[in-house]
Formats: structure tokens, sequence, C-alpha cells
């Protein structure tokens, strides 16, 4: 009786098989689960979903589902103790800010743009209420709540390549950053780099302010 399958001169056990089997079943739902709850936050879920299906990236509007706090990737980098301006960073360090991000946050989802090196954290709706109620702490990052647009890569997107790709990707419909952690992330990136970053990131091609506009 055959107790084993062999796959690429690996032996398995066809408990192992049916184990891997529905994980991979399992990320596929989770990701189809995730791609449905951010397409409720798109202006028009079925132009997005379409975006996503012909060019990788949808847009969706912040405030109602879900904001986002967009912070430039030379902040990011020095929270994750990654040398070097991220202008001209590799794969490797991108990588590297990746996994950090990943230990740093208890879930949660990252977007960046890679184009324009910038870090977009999604967080709770009504994060930009309660971000500072004296003052903005961060002239280096800027919340993008309602009136805001933002263009989310495609659930499966999980490479630093393209345009713009998932650098944590979001486990479970709804799976935000915690502001506080946002918070904790950018003060450490300030002391890295010797205190407050002067000026704010300027606006990103993948999202914009006002009425969203035809690529």
């Amino acid at each position: 009786m055959e107790l084993t399958r062999r796959t690429a001169g690996v032996e398995r056990l066809p408990a192992v098989l049916a184990i891997e089997s529905a994980a991979v079943v399992s990320r596929a739902e989770r990701r189809a689960s995730v791609r449905d709850w951010l397409l409720s936050a798109a202006p028009k879920p079925r132009e997005a979903a379409d975006e996503w299906r012909d060019y990788g990236i949808a847009v969706l509007a912040c405030g109602g589902t879900l904001s986002a706090v967009r912070v430039s990737a030379d902040l990011v980098f020095a929270a994750a103790g990654v040398e070097g301006p991220a202008a001209k960073a590799g794969t490797e360090q991108i990588t590297a800010v990746d996994v950090f991000l990943s230990d740093w946050f208890d879930g949660g989802a990252v977007v960046m743009d890679i184009s324009a090196r910038l870090y977009y954290f999604l967080v709770p709706p009504l994060t930009g209420r309660r971000w500072d109620p004296q003052g903005h702490p961060h002239p280096d990052a800027e919340i993008l709540g309602r009136d805001s647009y933002l263009g989310v890569p495609v659930v499966d997107h999980t490479e630093p390549m393209g345009r713009a790709y998932w650098a944590v990707e979001m486990d479970s419909p709804g799976d935000l950053c915690w502001p506080d952690e946002v918070a904790s992330l950018l003060h450490r990136g300030q002391a890295a780099l010797g205190g407050p970053l002067a000026g704010r990131p300027q606006s990103p091609t993948p999202d914009t302010q006002g009425e969203p506009r035809a690529s």
C-alpha cells in the first residue's frame, strides 16, 4: 500500500499534502474576503475591480471604511534601521523593511508606493480625529481621511515590484494597523534621524485629494 507520494524528489505523507492543499485554499479564501472588503471602500466597486484586473491598482476612498497614514520611506527606513537613502534602495533593503514592519505590527496592513518612495499604513477611519488634538506631531506624516483617495494594489501583489505592493499583507478583512503602533514607529524613525523632519512628503501618484481622477 502506498503511504507516501513523491513531489520533486521529496517524499510526503498524504496527510501533509492535505494540510498544504488546505493552506493554499485558505490563503486564497482569505484574499478573496480581503478583496471584497477593500472593494467596499471604493466609490465604484465594479470599476475598482476592473482597475485591479487591468492595471493592478484600484482607487479606494478614505474616511469611511478605512483611512491611511502616509509616511516618507526615509523615515520608515530609519525606524527599521536600514541605512542609506530610500530613493536608492534596492530590493534587498526594501524587503528588510518589510520584515521589520511585519514584526512591528500586531496584524495590520501596509502599502508601499515604490515609485514615490512612500508608505501607507492603513488605519481605522476615525484615526484622524484622535491622532493629535493639540496639533500634528509628525510633520513628515499625513492622515488621509475624508475627501482623500488612495491607490491600492491587488491583494496578491506582495513583492516589491511594479508601481506599488503590499509591504504587509492584510491577513483578514478589516485587519488594520493600530494607530498607537504607527505613532510609535514614527517616533522611532524621528529619533533615529535626530529629530522631526522638515516639511511633509509630496502628494504621491497613487492617492489624490478631492474627486478621483482617471488614469
